[in-house]
């Protein structure tokens, strides 16, 4: 599964301009957010769609999140609030 590319992130720029009004969050590159100085959140893509991948305040490991309804970019959007929270 490959990074999401320019194409795939133009579909997503609602959802990143959410993100952005984090001001928790530091876009490192576009579509890649920070959480102080670890990686927090990127995105992917797919045949079978887009999907983030979030990491846990002091985890280790990245969970994979289906993107691809508006539903799920409320869930993700939800699990962003109560990491920073």
């Amino acid at each position: 599964m490959k990074h999401a590319g320019a194409d795939a992130l133009d579909r997503l720029e609602p959802l990143l301009a959410r993100l952005r009004a984090y001001p928790q969050l530091r876009e490192k590159s576009r579509g890649v957010f920070y959480l102080r100085s670890k990686a927090f959140l990127h995105f992917h893509e797919d045949p079978a769609g887009q999907f983030a991948d979030i990491r846990a305040p002091g985890g280790t490991d990245f969970d994979r999140l289906p993107i691809n309804e508006a539903s799920e970019r409320r869930t993700l959007l939800e699990r962003v609030a109560r990491a920073l929270a």
